[in-house]
């Protein structure tokens, strides 16, 4: 197994099941621990106004997560698909 000079993937597939596993790269960290930062910072809007906080924070959340799972999808080795354990 030789790794390859031009890969591009942020994150590694997941042995059983769908989507992807933990991040391989710098970039998929990034962004995962912006996706974190920015969830939090969401809930942040619920605790200063209950009732237009949780519009905020929908509105921050959803939006977020979309493109959290787009850019994992697009960056993940061999895409996003169902593994039963065999290696790729």
């Amino acid at each position: 197994m030789t790794p390859e000079t031009h890969d591009t993937a942020w994150f590694a597939p997941k042995r059983y099941g769908y989507g992807s596993g933990l991040p391989i790269a710098w970039q998929g960290w990034a962004l995962m621990i912006g996706y974190v930062l920015v969830v939090i910072a969401a809930a942040q809007f619920i605790a200063w106004d209950e009732e237009v906080g949780w519009i905020a924070f929908i509105a921050l959340f959803v939006p977020a997560t979309a493109a959290f799972l787009y850019i994992t999808a697009m960056k993940t080795r061999g895409g996003w698909r169902w593994r039963w354990g065999e290696e790729d």
